[in-house]
């Protein structure tokens, strides 16, 4: 199964003075399983095009279907569908509503009919997966709490929906190295075990290399460069056009070959860079 965008264009406040295309003729298939990180500059079109994944936003042409079944409908089947995509924004406050947290992760659960005992089970599952404890923080107002902390409620109220394709703005943002650590490998383990897609947008290249198997680059609502993480991050040509740098560990072995060592790929992880830096070494000595 799958989640198609097919050819859509996007314009903001059409017939004014503000009017600004969003999106140019934006196609991409996003499979069952896969890690997809979406990256470019700030009004390149991410957030508009994750918007447009399970309805929130219509395309003005085009359109997006989910398991072959067309979102703009108006059908139930097309309603289920859009309830497979679940997406976290960037900023958390202009998802949470309820007066506890518990209630605010519980509300999607509940209208999706999800019997008491399911929805408690799935409120506590959720909770833990982002490290919030159910007893410390279960009745307490999500506005009470830090940017970080709102940004975990968020995720679990959409993690309590069991989506299939988990759609995340900018989830680290807020959270400390730990916790930045922490919330990406839980979000991989879920992508394992569930086998839900996942697509995630960031600044923060380093993360990307070492989650994403695919990368898409954006550029004033196209997409430039749609390829596996390893091709797009080689392609400093490209990245350089819309201001955007490698991966530290690209960058660092592409410095190496500039001085004539011989680095044979690339690194996701700084343990994997040293590794090739070391053989590459050790190759010159011989």
């Amino acid at each position: 199964m799958s989640l198609v965008v097919k050819n859509i264009e996007f314009t903001y406040m059409k017939k004014t003075p503000f009017e600004r295309k969003a999106l140019r003729n934006v196609s991409l298939t996003i499979n069952e399983g896969e890690f997809i990180g979406i990256i470019g500059h700030t009004g390149s079109g991410k957030s508009t095009l994750i918007q447009h994944l399970n309805g929130l936003l219509k395309a003005d042409s085009g359109s997006v279907e989910v398991d072959n079944i067309n979102i703009a409908e108006k059908s139930k089947a097309a309603k289920s569908a859009r309830r497979k995509v679940g997406i976290v924004f960037q900023y958390p406050e202009q998802q949470l509503f309820e007066e506890t947290v518990e209630k605010d992760i519980a509300y999607g659960p509940k209208n999706y009919g999800v019997d008491d005992a399911g929805v408690v089970r799935r409120v506590r599952e959720a909770m833990d997966f982002v490290d919030l404890n159910y007893v410390k923080y279960a009745n307490r107002s999500p506005f009470a709490l830090s940017g970080g902390q709102m940004r975990r409620v968020a995720m679990a109220g959409i993690l309590a929906l069991k989506p299939e394709y988990l759609v995340l703005d900018e989830p680290t943002a807020g959270l400390d190295p730990r916790g930045r650590r922490a919330i990406l490998e839980k979000i991989s383990r879920l992508r394992q075990s569930t086998g839900c897609a996942v697509v995630m947008i960031s600044h923060n290249m380093n993360e990307i290399v070492q989650y994403a198997e695919r990368v898409i680059v954006m550029s004033k609502g196209e997409i430039l460069l749609n390829d596996v993480a390893e091709r797009v991050f080689a392609n400093e040509s490209v990245l350089r056009t819309v201001n955007m740098a490698p991966p530290e560990t690209y960058q660092l072995l592409s410095r190496a070959r500039e001085q004539g060592l011989q680095v044979e790929g690339n690194a996701r992880t700084r343990i994997d860079c040293a590794k090739l830096l070391l053989a590459a070494y050790r190759r010159e000595m011989c």
